[in-house]
């Protein structure tokens, strides 16, 4: 069985007040946009006290092209993932040629050849390590990357995988786009790196193990339009429904009761939530479908508070906060959901 052996976070160095990022917001829209005292207060409905930026809040006032602010992905995305790679590896007590693969997570920039490829010749890493780049899943490509990585590790029971997601949300923000849904995602979106180590079966074990059991992956029929990307000559313009709450809460619990019965489990098995927090109102709609005693997604709560929604690398980071605040023996689910519209889910086995 393959198993989690360590998960390393970024602290980028410009952590912004939600307040701050508030402020800024309402003096960059309110000459072209006469509805915006009446939507600035979605600043404060967030529950985000503070925003993680991998530049200062005052670059994002600036005019900048498309090709600068995707400039700046490949530069940052490149020099935080060798940092939070070589803070994963002696913490996954490893050597970086021990690597057997390598998944690259991110929805928020383009590379060619991709930031793995780049990873690889930056660090020297072994040039025959099995590359997986992993584009366009949004949200829900943390779960997704952690479930291929522990397929790769079933696989083979020797190989170490090392799962990388890079969202650098704060660079895809289109200054002069007035529309509604830019707006909203200028009060969640912000930036998020992390690395995450998984090994096979043939790896001493930590003494907390956090083993695979399982993944499931679904696309919603006639849900195209609920969460994307458009690609328009100045970037990426977000695209999100007002409705995925009422998705989620339609839907979510089915869906887990369902995945969670194919291994003759219940809701009730569930010790660790380890949850993508796509906002306040997609929590409540959690709270309300699965209606669990207890302040289950405490710690995806706490993440997005402190972080903001920093797209597939959050629920890894809520992950890497069970690992060092400590979890309930018994069995996790990750859960996240994204474009397409699509959730994914992993369960995990969790023992101290």
């Amino acid at each position: 069985m393959s198993f989690i052996a360590a998960v390393s976070k970024i602290e980028l160095p410009h952590k912004v007040s939600q307040q701050d990022v508030k402020n800024q917001a309402r003096e960059m829209f309110m000459v072209d946009f006469p509805q915006v005292d009446r939507l600035i207060h979605a600043f404060d409905n967030t529950e985000i006290i503070s925003r993680n930026f991998v530049k200062p809040l005052s670059y994002y006032a600036e005019n900048t092209t498309f090709e600068q602010r995707n400039d700046e992905y490949n530069q940052w995305a490149l020099h935080y993932s060798v940092e939070a790679i070589e803070a994963v590896l002696p913490k996954a007590g490893i050597k970086k040629e021990d690597i057997t693969d390598i998944i690259f997570v991110s929805t928020t920039g383009l590379a060619t050849p991709s930031i793995d490829a780049q990873i690889i010749n930056q660090m020297h890493l072994n040039p025959h390590i099995n590359r997986l780049p992993l584009w366009g899943l949004g949200c829900a490509g943390g779960v997704s990357g952690m479930a291929k990585a522990n397929t790769l590790a079933k696989a083979n029971p020797d190989a170490v995988v090392l799962l990388i997601a890079v969202e650098l949300c704060s660079l895809t923000l289109i200054k002069n786009d007035y529309s509604k849904s830019n707006f909203i995602g200028s009060s969640l979106f912000s930036d998020g790196i992390v690395a995450c180590i998984v090994k096979g079966d043939n790896h001493p074990a930590p003494a907390k193990k956090i083993a695979y059991k399982a993944a499931s992956s679904k696309l919603y029929y006639d849900s195209l339009d609920v969460m994307g990307w458009q690609f328009q000559e100045k970037g990426f313009k977000v695209v999100f429904s007002k409705d995925i709450p009422t998705f989620i809460h339609e839907n979510i619990l089915a869906d887990i009761t369902e995945f969670l019965s194919r291994h003759n489990l219940t809701l009730n098995d569930i010790k660790n939530f380890i949850f993508h927090p796509g906002g306040k109102k997609v929590l409540d709609a959690y709270r309300d479908a699965l209606n669990i005693d207890g302040d289950f997604l405490k710690n995806t709560r706490e993440t997005m508070n402190d972080n903001g929604n920093m797209s597939s690398a959050t629920v890894l980071y809520v992950l890497e906060k069970f690992i060092s605040q400590g979890f309930e023996n018994g069995y996790g689910l990750m859960l996240a959901m994204g474009p397409g519209f699509s959730s994914e889910m992993v369960l995990l086995d969790m023992k101290n």
